[in-house]
């Protein structure tokens, strides 16, 4: 029994997900069971916690671009779960402060708290901080940073349009899982339009510390639109490849 257990314990070391848990006849034992009603109600309370957007505003605006703040259609967060086509769609008065804004971008970078306002609290920084940084090193035009509460990914295909940005990548937080209730997703678009659908779209998924590290996320994050600018397609035409480039520099 000692050995099964030492076995187990070895194999839970390298993966979050439960494994060889504690039975107590045929039911689970009570630690795992209250370890996964936690996870659960963690969970849920990511879904349903609502996007400090000032405080988000504040990180952001250290990054040295304009910040501009707008809602979805959905007015609230219970409406923005039960009417996920809301969430697609921008509040009439986000078009009039997107118009102030409107030029000739390559690129716009939308936070959207989607499903985990959380994850885009935690992660967004780190992420946009590194891609602008390579961006401007390079001369790219960067729309102002957009931030969007009850946002869902389509809705960066509006905000690029009415910027006038070729390309979006929108940082939103996914839904949360029993052992990852932050984890934060990119989609990238090139030419945006009201009829884009995902097949057209670049995801880089599970963002954060214990999932694609900042580091590796935002190196992806420039690749992508970089191969974006340069074949001008997104989507299932477009792999990617960074973490061959990598391996070959190394």
């Amino acid at each position: 029994m000692e050995r099964e257990e030492e076995f187990w314990k070895r194999l839970s070391r390298l993966t979050a997900a439960r494994i060889g848990l504690k039975r107590a006849g045929a039911s689970v034992a009570t630690g795992p069971l209250l370890d996964f009603q936690l996870a659960h109600a963690r969970a849920r309370d990511a879904v349903l916690e609502a996007l400090d957007g000032p405080k988000l505003a504040a990180e952001l605006t250290g990054l040295g671009l304009p910040v501009v703040s707008v809602a979805s259609a959905a007015a609230d967060r219970q409406t923005y779960l039960m009417r996920p086509d809301l969430g697609r769609r921008l509040a009439v008065n986000a078009e009039v402060a997107l118009a102030a804004h409107k030029g000739d971008y390559d690129v716009v970078f939308v936070v959207a708290d989607g499903l985990s306002a959380r994850a885009v609290v935690l992660h967004a920084r780190p992420i946009l901080s590194q891609a602008i940084m390579a961006l401007r090193a390079e001369g790219w035009r960067i729309a102002p940073l957009v931030i969007v509460c009850h946002g869902r990914v389509a809705i960066g295909d509006a905000i690029a349009t009415a910027l006038g940005a070729a390309s979006v990548a929108v940082l939103i937080g996914e839904r949360p899982g029993l052992s990852a209730p932050d984890s934060m997703g990119a989609y990238l678009t090139f030419r945006p339009h009201a009829q884009t659908n995902d097949a057209e779209r670049n995801c880089i998924s599970n963002i954060r510390p214990q999932g694609v590290d900042y580091a590796s996320a935002g190196a992806k994050l420039v690749y992508l639109l970089r191969a974006m600018r340069d074949r001008r397609l997104s989507g299932l035409q477009l792999k990617d490849e960074s973490d061959r480039l990598l391996t070959l520099k190394g």
